[in-house]
């Protein structure tokens, strides 16, 4: 299936690692030219060669921290009219309620919510002014069933559906579709990191601690597995093409059947 991608300028905010790299070698493999973007040169260095060994594609390249407003505001100087913006960049950490203080909230709200608005409306006058748009945030399951054990966390990817609606609702009737994708558990260097340390520490294995994951902690999955990013990567490419036209302000899951709705 042609995506149609060829040409069109895209930015995935912290696409070193992880899903947003694996979302940017999905939209350069596609066609698109692709910004990656991470905090140190080195980073964007390596998967900028990632994606080329792996799709014979040339990636752009921009290091900086784009939680940050003069960063962003830089690398939209230096890249004017990206058509697609897949808002990637988000952290998290596991801490009990009532150790989490005022600092971690503004924090984990800067970086995973503001850092999002802040792309989306320095971007947006080049897409209202070509009519057409993608805006993209990689939100989580986690926004709907909030984790007791980070809240914090919960309560940014709640906020960036309401974002993503709300800005979907103020650009009806144009070219411009604003999304959410909801991953569930997902097998990012991150949680692998995690996983991994948390297998050395109790003397098990990857799979026996994620079978575990998935009966304790996530009973909810129908697939009873952590996702891969490639998979997080094919919905958003998907969706960051000409033929999800008529796909917008819409939440997409997906999350292994994790939430338990089917709405």
């Amino acid at each position: 299936m042609d995506l149609q991608l060829e040409g069109r300028l895209a930015l995935v905010s912290g696409s070193t690692a992880g899903i947003g790299h694996a979302i940017a070698q999905s939209l350069a493999a596609e066609g698109a030219r692709v910004i990656v973007n991470g905090r140190t040169q080195a980073a964007v260095d390596g998967a900028i060669a990632s994606i080329k060994s792996a799709t014979g594609r040339q990636a752009l390249g921009f290091a900086g921290d784009l939680s940050q407003a003069d960063v962003a505001e830089a690398l939209v100087r230096q890249h004017p009219g990206i058509a697609i913006l897949v808002n990637n960049l988000g952290i998290f950490e596991p801490k009990a309620f009532e150790d989490i203080p005022d600092a971690d909230w503004l924090r984990f709200f800067d970086v995973n919510v503001l850092s999002g608005v802040r792309l989306a409306r320095l971007v947006l006058p080049a897409m209202k002014q070509a009519d057409w748009g993608r805006i993209i945030f990689i939100s989580s399951e986690s926004a709907v069933q909030i984790p007791a054990e980070m809240i914090h966390y919960g309560m940014t990817k709640t906020a960036q559906l309401a974002v993503s609606r709300g800005l979907a609702e103020s650009l009806a009737g144009t070219g411009i579709t604003v999304n959410s994708v909801l991953p569930g558990p997902t097998r990012s260097r991150g949680v692998n990191d995690f996983v991994e340390q948390m297998a050395q520490a109790e003397r098990k294995t990857f799979a026996e601690l994620e079978k575990e994951f998935f009966e304790k902690v996530r009973p909810t999955s129908l697939i009873k597995r952590f996702g891969t990013p490639e998979e997080v990567a094919a919905m958003v490419t998907y969706i960051a093409s000409p033929l999800a036209s008529a796909t917008t302000g819409a939440a997409l899951r997906v999350d292994g059947g994790t939430t338990k709705s089917a709405f």
